[in-house]
């Protein structure tokens, strides 16, 4: 399957990338740009434990926590989840825990290389999705979703989560970049991952194996001299772009984390 591209240019930086019409997407630079990894990366199909089927505990456990998460619909939690519906938009909605948002003008470094994982994000999730085509779960039982239920992201299998695998691959990343910060960045990162879950548009084993998915990811990257080389650099860019400022709001903060910090299932 392949996933839609909508990247003006690597010059826009996540931030301010559109996506397209399926809202599982994980960003990407261009269709042309390569990722780390290519063909080299792990088979993350042979890592993953397999989709839940019909009948077995793990899918009527993905039923009941969907169902019982319908009752967050206009909460906080709610309205956090909708927010983090644009993949696009993670280095901003990290800024809190990082203490400053990373941009193309703070740390171009920084941004074109989380653009160019997002190609070895797309390709770890591609392959098992395509494989065993999980129905998500409002296509299983009737539920509000704080999207819309459209086409295209009914045709978009749920298992694994490339929204968590996405996100929890620049939470790593960030917090090996900002490891004074890195309980703040992954507290965050997986509140950005479980708001599928609350939005209603992927079951929790598709949540929890985009976070494995993510690390299978994250440990291939390491191995590549040349991801290992611009993650040295992005470091450098992170610390003077947080020594420089400004700081997120930290009332907008204070109020954020309280949010994170609550447990949506």
């Amino acid at each position: 399957m392949a996933w839609k591209l909508a990247m003006a240019g690597a010059a826009a930086a996540a931030a301010v990338l559109t996506m397209g019409a399926d809202p599982a997407a994980p960003p990407m630079a261009t269709p042309t740009a390569r990722g780390y990894l290519g063909d080299s990366g792990p088979d993350t199909y042979k890592i993953l434990p397999p989709a839940p089927v019909a009948g077995t505990p793990r899918y009527e456990a993905d039923r009941a926590v969907y169902k019982a998460t319908r009752a967050l619909k206009d909460t906080p939690r709610w309205s956090l989840a909708q927010n983090d519906v644009n993949q696009a938009a993670i280095l901003k909605d990290l800024s809190c825990a990082v203490g400053v948002e990373i941009t193309s003008a703070n740390a171009p470094k920084t941004s074109a290389m989380i653009l160019r994982v997002g190609r070895d994000v797309s390709r770890a999730t591609d392959h098992p999705k395509d494989i065993y085509k999980r129905q998500r779960p409002f296509l299983i039982d009737k539920g509000e979703t704080c999207i819309e239920q459209s086409e295209a992201l009914a045709k978009s299998p749920d298992y694994p989560s490339g929204h968590n695998t996405w996100g929890w691959t620049v939470g790593l990343i960030l917090a090996e970049l900002a490891p004074d910060r890195a309980t703040e960045i992954l507290s965050r990162a997986r509140a950005f991952g479980e708001g599928r879950l609350v939005c209603g548009v992927h079951n929790l084993s598709a949540v929890e194996a985009g976070r494995m998915n993510a690390s299978i990811v994250v440990a291939g990257l390491h191995g590549d001299a040349e991801f290992r080389k611009d993650l040295e650099i992005a470091r450098s860019e992170v610390s003077a772009a947080r020594k420089a400022g400004p700081a997120p709001d930290p009332a907008a903060c204070a109020k954020e984390a309280a949010v994170v910090a609550q447990n949506p299932y």
